[in-house]
């Protein structure tokens, strides 16, 4: 039993690791990396790349002579459906993810939840195969589906590294799952590139090119899961909190220790006004990597080949952006560094407005602009986090994180489609995320991020 509560603190009590302990750990963490290069996929074959230039595309279709479709009765502009479909499902997001964190902290079983997410939403990437015609009410079902179960099962998976790697280690662990994943990112944008280049060839159409890539990220999704739900372990429950009953008794239970949750978390301002910062310039991020391609397509009149192209060279670049601002947050601190990313991003998304139509040149500069910075600043966010959770609140706290990262990240979407909607450019929409970036800048440069760790009752690291 001491070894166990050795391997999940990461240290003993003198401060000094066995090398068992040491070992297990390793390979926990390597484990660990497996769901990024499981789900990344997801995130870039479906929500940067195909799926929203194919539904808008979809929706088109089923569009009247004005040009809008009538989900529910509501009319809505058909270029602006995926936008309001993505902000949909991050809402719900915002319902599920308390729930889960609060059941995954109470229970002691995060694996099992993560596995059922992963699962689900795998399955419902997988069904957009199905995806044709003037079906946009399904693609937008799928998508709230498959989104909402990868964004709480990474608010699980997130919730491990606290548990899986020491304090000095989290830069370095989070940078190099980042990197992972969007390795596997390019690796299967290339088998893409090739299908769908090359889809007369396979005696395919374009759609039929297109829904194949994106029912290939289900399955991979769901086939490297195995690994991760190997090798990662459920930590014991804390002695006070009893694994929930089944059915509404769990769900009654969940909501309780949400409740205490949110008060706990009033115990520690400092962490609250981390998570309102990343709340604000997560949501320019995350809405930049699901509306780019749309961006591309349809206000720069760019093939499906081009964003591929790019897309690729942004995995490409990510990764090796993720590990190169892992080594500056070394050399200068994590929030140091994710500031300088912050300013990066507001010179990328200015230079995009300006960007000429039908050149794709100027558009993979941007792309390259983007990658840089994109993975850095979302694995050293999420490190340094990890920073502010007292032990043993890791689940219910990264539920709150993953809130701050797609669980709120609505706002943004949703921003990018009325603008659409009242302007009819995507210019005007994607110039309109630099408040978001801005704003965030100025949030997080006021944190004090060494007390507010001291506060949580963690070890202060020598540069952060």
């Amino acid at each position: 039993m001491e070894s166990t509560r050795a391997v999940a603190k990461g240290v003993d009590e003198s401060g000094d690791e066995g090398g068992d302990e040491t070992a297990a750990r390793r390979r926990e963490q390597r484990g660990w990396y497996w769901y990024d290069w499981a789900n990344s996929v997801y995130s870039t074959t479906v929500l940067t790349v195909f799926l929203g230039p194919y539904l808008t595309s979809v929706a088109k279709a089923a569009a009247d002579a004005d040009g809008f479709v009538h989900p529910l009765g509501v009319p809505v502009r058909a270029g602006s459906f995926y936008a309001y479909a993505v902000s949909a499902s991050l809402l719900l997001s915002v319902l599920a993810m308390p729930l889960a964190g609060a059941l995954a902290d109470r229970t002691g079983r995060k694996k099992p939840l993560l596995g059922w997410c992963a699962y689900v939403g795998a399955a419902a990437t997988t069904g957009m195969f199905f995806l044709g015609g003037d079906r946009y009410l399904l693609g937008g079902a799928l998508l709230v589906i498959a989104n909402v179960a990868f964004v709480v099962s990474m608010m699980l998976y997130n919730s491990f590294l606290p548990q899986i790697a020491r304090p000095e280690e989290r830069d370095a662990v989070s940078s190099r799952g980042w990197a992972f994943g969007y390795a596997a990112g390019a690796l299967v944008l290339v088998a893409n590139l090739v299908l769908y280049g090359a889809h007369d060839s396979f005696g395919l159409s374009t759609g039929a090119a297109v829904r194949i890539c994106l029912a290939s990220a289900g399955l991979w999704w769901g086939a490297f899961s195995v690994i991760p739900l190997r090798r990662l372990r459920d930590r014991r429950a804390a002695a006070a909190k009893q694994p929930a009953g089944p059915g509404a008794a769990a769900l009654g239970q969940g909501w309780r220790q949400l409740r205490e949750t949110l008060r706990h978390m009033r115990r520690h301002p400092l962490t609250l006004s981390f998570l309102l910062a990343y709340l604000v310039y997560n949501d320019g991020v995350q809405t930049v990597i699901t509306q780019a391609s749309v961006y591309g397509s349809e206000e720069l009149g760019l093939d499906q080949t081009t964003l591929i192209v790019a897309v690729l060279l942004v995995q490409v670049l990510a990764a090796a952006g993720a590990l190169l601002m892992g080594r500056l947050a070394g050399r200068y601190g994590a929030q140091r560094t994710i500031l300088g990313s912050l300013v990066a991003w507001v010179l990328t998304l200015a230079a995009g407005y300006f960007l000429p139509a039908k050149a794709p040149g100027w558009f993979f500069g941007l792309a390259a602009g983007i990658g840089l910075v994109l993975g850095g600043s979302q694995a050293l966010s999420r490190s340094l986090f990890s920073h502010l959770v007292p032990h043993g609140k890791e689940a219910e706290y990264f539920s709150a994180y993953e809130m701050s990262d797609r669980g709120v990240s609505w706002l943004g979407p949703l921003v990018f489609g009325v603008t659409y909607q009242l302007t009819g450019s995507y210019r005007d929409a994607i110039v309109s995320l630099v408040a978001f970036f801005v704003i965030g800048f100025v949030l997080l440069a006021r944190v004090p991020v060494g007390r507010a760790i001291a506060a949580a009752g963690n070890p202060v690291p020598d540069r952060i």
